[in-house]
């Protein structure tokens, strides 16, 4: 992750914003300017810890935004702790060392970002390891939250998954609201292959047996079986594999990390989960700051 790339930059400086972070009352009226103190990121349950890069960031976008705080700050972590890494309850993720002040600014965007980014990654361990064993790979989706699409991306490739589409640019991945409104999936299909450029692949969802022959006859790169049961996704993966050894096979819809292994034993390529994104609970964070300077 290119932490200071200007569209994470632009999505820090957001938040800080959002926050009101330079305007921090409470902190103003109770708070000596000159106060430095050592803040400690702990986890408060087992976790797989993501967003680490998040925290020296954004105390340098708050420094330029606040003219009144110093940049200079120091933050350390165990070697052994980074982004990807399961951690335990208890453990500490990070000590952030700077004015007290710009760390009780900081607090809540930082543990907001991280404990998302972290839930996001803890999820998708658990279904990384739910198919262990099987070929299929685990898929995010476009379901994410709008502004947050790079962070929300690569806290799924931190938890051992695999990035999907990244934006409507990349990559043709027909529809069911391209087959309604274009003219049926033959049709679509067809316009999709005269026009494309070269080296551009088409992935074409399919929800039924009708549409997996006509997209096969088609000349479809790859196929999405979308909200089939493990049963009809078994069916359909002999179907295409009669036809094709190579063509990719991708099962969304319906998934959960109860039958999640069911779907990848269907013979499946990949599995796409729109709820790592949209629905993973974020993990429980803490800052606990203080005067004192302690590493555990």
């Amino acid at each position: 992750m290119d932490w200071k790339s200007r569209r994470i930059e632009a999505v820090l400086e957001q938040a800080l914003a959002e926050d009101n972070a330079t305007r921090d009352v409470t902190s103003a009226l109770t708070i000596d300017p000159g106060l430095r103190a050592s803040a400690t990121v702990l986890a408060k349950q087992d976790c797989v810890v993501c967003g680490l890069g998040c925290v020296a960031r954004f105390l340098e976008i708050f420094a330029r935004m606040d003219n009144r705080t110093e940049n200079r700050f120091e933050v350390i972590s165990h070697p052994e702790i980074f982004d990807g890494v399961r951690v335990k309850k208890g453990q500490a993720l990070a000590v952030i060392r700077h004015q007290a002040r710009a760390l009780l600014a900081c607090e809540r965007v930082i543990l907001n970002l991280m404990q998302r980014m972290s839930g996001i990654s803890t999820a998708t361990r658990a279904y990384v390891e739910a198919v262990a064993g099987t070929k299929a790979r685990i898929l995010d989706t476009r379901k994410t939250v709008p502004g947050l699409r790079l962070l929300d991306k690569y806290a799924v490739r931190c938890g051992g998954g695999e990035n999907h589409r990244l934006d409507l640019s990349d990559g043709i991945l027909i529809k069911n609201n391209h087959i309604s409104l274009g003219g049926g999936l033959p049709h679509v299909l067809s316009l999709a292959i005269a026009a494309r450029k070269a080296g551009q692949r088409i992935h074409c969802e399919v929800r039924n047996f009708e549409e997996l022959e006509q997209a096969i006859a088609g000349g479809a790169d790859s196929l999405l079986l979308d909200n089939m049961t493990p049963q009809q996704i078994k069916k359909a993966v002999g179907i295409v594999r009669g036809h094709s050894p190579k063509i990719p096979l991708e099962a969304s819809g319906g998934i959960t990390l109860d039958n999640v292994r069911e779907y990848a034993l269907a013979g499946v390529d990949y599995i796409s989960i729109g709820a790592l994104t949209h629905s993973a609970a974020a993990v429980d964070l803490s800052m606990r700051i203080t005067t004192e300077i302690s590493l555990r």
